[in-house]
């Protein structure tokens, strides 16, 4: 790390005023600035929000209002139609003479009425031959021109009144010159205002509205409100009544829309009926330049697909809202703005009238507002800025002046500490009128005076430490540059040398086994050390060899070349240090010698007891087979369960004998890693379960979540949970419960098993842990060792845990182990998993090789895996080797001890070859402790104890061989 760069008092004042006072002012002040306008701006928003909440509902009151107005004109004109039909009716149903109508006749056959007498036009389609047509009811219509002219006079917002018949007779008011409008050849019953009334699609016969059309007569944009008129049955013609949909927007243009709004009438089919001109750049239309007038008429052409808003991309979404519901309230992007847009239905004719405001119109105020706001808040930082400069213009010029005026006084302190170094103790104290800097000065004099004081006391304390040093070493010596050695002390009387030597006549005298290492020291020194240490053997006056340590320093090199000038140090004798760290060597050799003597002995006690007990455990399993099959005598089968009861009560014996010499022996060889306390828990609930079931008790199950570890051995702690479930279940009563649970506090966890037994006294707990200590529970039927729990407490011990219980006689026990928690950012690294197992197709006669010496284990094997396999046995291992590499069998059981070549060895050069690295293989042991460290690393599938279950065994060797059906290409 570089080290800090030095900086100038008047500096480092000012970088103070900086931090201290400057720089929390500023943020402070930003701080409060930043609030202001965030605050601001939240205000803004919110104002925004409940403009936008009262704009909608402002619209949308605009819209039902105007909605009302339209809805009750239209119902008006409804009114006078359906009046006006029946006037027709009764006109037409007349029986008295009427006098006929002068009209004219174009070259084509069409017959109108030529000029304006003030009543209603005439004419008459040449689709009819003139000859034909109905001159009578021409004359009988004629009598309700003054009618007529008193329903458009009343009523502004109609522009005509008409008649037309099923022959194409067209009675129209006010008079206009309809050849010039009409197509001489016009069928009316083919046009939609007509067939609308038709019984098919008004049999009700009641006032019917049309969408908008253009008008023949001129009128612009109009629609009718239509009514049939009957002659009994037959449909004699439509009555009708023209509004302009100019007037009506006229009327509707003269209610306040809120924000400068205006209105849009949309029919059923999303097309604008109704489009002021404010609203034509909105939504880039024209009422009158759109559509070509004559075709419009001839086609019956309402309005083109432009004028349908489902069809514009702009208002699809628009529209779709419009269909889905009566009334609401949308924003619609029109005219290169956002726009409000609220809509309401009218209930006369099921039309939409929408109202459309600008909707920045509705912020526009509340923004200018936040933007003068925002205004004042950057002149406020302007104004901070400005005021800062000066300030800290000012504060620059109060920093130079401070540091001035300590900067005498301070090189007055400086002097002074310079004379003191020099060896003037009492220099002439300086004057700051600055009360800590005299102070300071003062301190300085004192100083000066104590280190006067203190130089004389060294000069007498170093004569002294010279008298000790030559009391408590063989010598002091001094080796100068020329390599002349000078020894001061006893070393010159002990060893019979001059008090000053040349190195050659000294190192004569070191043995010569150690000559190299004085040399290699020496070297080291030239090379730049400043340190020298090195042990060596010398000759003292008699020749006897003594133990001498040699330490030392540079005290000066030559500044040019490095070379050494003068290096001294001391002689200490450590000849009795030496004798017993050579007596320390022998014993630790002794020692593990003895230790590696108990290893074998107890690698060979786990292998000669544990093949015996497999005999005899394993016959015995399979006579009680053997006896269930043919249902021998109930004496021999309760024989046979009293043998298999005490072989497997000797081998938990055996076991846990090992297993506590074990642990005495390498408990302090552990290797701990990473163990999710929730898989361990169940993985041990599981594993005791149908012991539980099967002595009538209840299991109880409490799991942490996944994230809980611990550093821990798992075989060794899943081995203290399992025995503490053991207990319990064997101490417990008849339908009792057994509790498996765990608590967390601080960064402990602590896993506990609790039983509702018998229960321990209170003076006989201490015991407890005490190895063969089975609180007088020795004669009885439960059967154990007394080491179980003893072990429980060593390996909790070496995982760094500790054990513990609380129990209560007659009521039951708790025993738990507590374990340190594991953090997550400190986490050891996880072992690999295991290699899955990969076998390879069972054949019809399953072939199982078992390479094992021992003839009784040979027999046991092969009765037990009968039923399910044939089992072939080899018992040295290099004969083994060359059978299974000639022909590899389904299933390898493999003993480690095994005469020619290991098991382990057999099983790394079976990983080797192709047609033999993924044969799975099951290990069969009897020294499993001597066994743990040859199985580290090897590549195997399972791993068997003796003695063997039979049953275990079994489905062990079953589940591999249907694996390796599964597998099977």
């Amino acid at each position: 790390m570089p080290p800090t760069p030095h900086i100038g008092l008047r500096r480092w004042i000012w970088r103070a005023f900086i931090r201290s006072a400057l720089i929390p002012l500023v943020l402070v002040e930003a701080g409060l600035i930043a609030v202001y306008l965030l605050s601001n701006q939240a205000v803004r928003d919110a104002q925004i929000n409940y403009l936008r909440e009262t704009a909608l509902h402002d619209l949308q009151a605009s819209a039902g209002q105007e909605a009302r107005v339209v809805d009750e004109q239209l119902r008006h004109i409804g009114a006078l139609t359906d009046f006006y039909r029946d006037m027709t009716e009764q006109t037409l149903a007349g029986t008295a003479a009427v006098a006929p109508v002068p009209l004219a006749l174009t070259e084509d056959g069409v017959r109108y009425t030529p000029d304006d007498n003030g009543g209603a036009a005439v004419f008459y389609s040449n689709v009819i031959a003139p000859e034909q047509q109905d001159l009578d009811k021409v004359a009988r219509l004629t009598a309700l021109d003054s009618f007529m002219q008193g329903l458009q006079k009343t009523n502004p917002l109609v522009a005509s009144i008409y008649f037309n018949s099923h022959d194409s007779l067209n009675h129209i008011y006010p008079w206009f010159l309809t050849p010039d409008q009409y197509p001489h050849d016009m069928v009316i019953p083919n046009y939609n205002f007509y067939y609308l009334a038709d019984a098919t699609h008004n049999p009700e016969r009641k006032v019917v509205w049309t969408d908008v059309y253009l008008d023949p007569a001129g009128h612009g944009w109009m629609m009718s409100a239509i009514a049939p008129v009957y002659r009994g049955d037959f449909l004699e013609g439509v009555a009708g009544l023209d509004v302009t949909v100019g007037g009506i927007l006229d009327h509707i243009g003269e209610l306040q829309v809120p924000w400068n709004g205006y209105a849009v009438l949309v029919s059923n089919d999303m097309t604008i009926m109704a489009l002021p001109s404010r609203g034509e750049d909105d939504f880039g239309l024209n009422e009158l330049t759109t559509h070509s007038y004559e075709e419009a008429i001839r086609r019956e052409t309402l309005k083109p697909e432009d004028f349908n808003l489902a069809r514009r991309e702009a208002t699809k979404q628009l529209a779709q809202a419009i269909s889905d519901a009566p009334d609401g309230v949308q924003t619609v992007f029109l005219g290169g703005r956002s726009q409000l847009v609220a809509w309401t239905t009218i209930e006369q004719t099921g039309w939409r009238l929408l109202t459309v405001v600008d909707e920045e119109a509705v912020f526009e105020k509340t923004n200018e507002l936040a933007s003068e706001y925002r205004t004042l808040g950057y002149w406020l930082i302007v104004g901070l800025v400005v005021f800062y400069l000066v300030f800290f213009g000012f504060m620059w010029r109060r920093a130079r002046q401070l540091s001035q005026r300590l900067l005498t006084p301070i090189a007055g302190i400086s002097r002074m500490m310079t004379e003191i170094g020099a060896g003037r103790w009492r220099p002439q104290p300086t004057d700051s009128r600055i009360r800590e800097l005299d102070e300071m000065a003062s301190h300085t004099a004192a100083i000066g005076e104590q280190l006067e004081r203190s130089e004389g006391d060294r000069e007498r304390a170093q004569s002294r430490l010279q008298l000790v040093l030559e009391s408590a070493t063989e010598s002091i010596w001094e080796r100068s540059e020329d390599r002349t050695i000078q020894v001061r002390g006893r070393f010159s009387k002990r060893f019979g040398m001059p008090t000053t030597m040349q190195e050659a006549a000294f190192v004569d005298r070191v043995h010569p086994d150690d000559r190299a290492a004085i040399q290699t020291a020496l070297e080291r020194v030239a090379a730049g050390a400043q340190d020298y240490s090195v042990e060596f053997r010398f000759a003292d006056a008699n020749g006897r060899y003594v133990w001498l340590l040699s330490r030392g320093k540079v005290l000066e090199r030559d500044p040019d070349t490095g070379m050494v000038r003068v290096m001294a140090g001391t002689h200490v004798d450590i000849d009795a240090l030496k004798r017993v760290e050579a007596d320390l060597r022998a014993s630790s050799l002794q020692a593990q010698a003895a230790s590696e003597a108990k290893t074998r002995f107890i690698s060979s006690m786990s292998h000669e007891l544990r093949t015996p007990l497999n005999a005899i455990l394993g016959f015995a399993q399979l006579m009680k087979l053997e006896r269930d099959a043919s249902e021998a005598a109930s004496d021999d089968i309760e024989y046979l369960d009293e043998i298999l009861l005490a072989s497997r009560h000797l081998s938990h014996l055996v076991e846990d004998i090992l297993d506590w010499s074990n642990v005495q022996v390498d408990g302090r060889q552990r290797e701990l890693k990473p163990l999710q306390v929730r898989e361990l828990l169940q993985e041990c609930a599981d594993m005791v379960g149908a012991e539980v079931r099967q002595r009538h008790l209840r299991l109880n199950l409490d799991l942490p979540d996944e994230s809980l570890q611990v550093a821990a051995d798992r075989r060794r702690l899943r081995q203290v949970i399992l025995n503490l479930l053991s207990n319990a279940m064997k101490y417990n009563k008849e339908g009792g419960d057994v509790t498996l649970t765990y608590q967390v506090a601080a960064s402990h966890v602590r896993l506990i098993v609790e039983d509702t037994g018998i229960g321990i006294p209170a003076d006989k707990q201490a015991q407890v842990f005490e190895p063969f200590q089975r609180l007088g529970r020795e004669n009885t039927a439960i059967l154990g060792t007394g080491i179980g729990l003893a072990l429980c407490k060593e390996f909790a011990a070496h995982q760094n845990g500790v054990m513990g219980l609380h129990s209560e006689e007659g009521i039951g026990s708790s025993f738990w182990i507590e374990l340190p928690l594991l953090d997550a950012t400190l986490a050891l690294p996880v072992a690999a998993p295991t290699k899955p197992v990969v076998t390879r197709a069972l054949h019809v006669n399953t072939r199982v090789l078992y390479v094992e010496d021992n003839p009784a284990s040979q027999f046991l094997v092969r009765k037990a895996l009968e039923p399910i396999a044939e089992v072939a046995v080899e018992q040295n291992g290099r004969a083994a080797l060359d059978r299974i590499l000639a022909s590899p069998p389904e299933l390898l059981l493999l003993d480690l001890n095994l005469p020619g070549l290991s098991g382990e060895e057999l099983l790394r050069q079976l990983r080797q070859h192709s047609q033999t690295r993924d044969l799975p293989v099951v290990v069969l042991s009897a020294a499993v402790y001597d066994d743990a460290e040859r199985l580290n690393g090897l590549d195997y599938q399972a791993l068997m104890l003796k003695p063997i279950d039979v049953d275990e065994l079994r489905q062990l060797v079953a589940d591999i061989l249907k694996e390796g059906e599964t597998h099977a290409p």
